[in-house]
């Protein structure tokens, strides 16, 4: 079996999947196929050209970190009002 050759377009979809929909290198290695080495490659390539070279994609990407830790928080203040909401309900007679 001889080398095989991939498209530009195929390997900037590959960077998307990892940049812009958040998979890790191996599982979009897996999901398309290919060595994850070779994304990781096609990462350093063609990675600042796809995301994170243009302001907007740097505010986009504080935003998205921004509203993952405020949804982690949230998640968190939901958990404990349930676990209050048991524990009262327990005690009423």
């Amino acid at each position: 079996m001889g080398r095989r050759i991939f498209a530009r377009e195929f390997k900037v979809s590959a960077v998307k999947l990892v940049q812009e929909q958040n998979y890790t290198v191996s599982e979009a290695a897996k999901s398309l196929g290919v060595d994850a080495a070779s994304i990781r490659n096609w990462l350093k390539k063609f990675g600042s050209e796809v995301g994170g070279s243009a302001n907007g994609d740097a505010a986009l990407g504080a935003e998205l970190r921004r509203l993952r830790e405020e949804n982690k928080r949230l998640r968190m203040e939901r958990e404990i009002l349930k676990k209050a909401t048991a524990f009262f309900a327990k005690q009423q007679p």
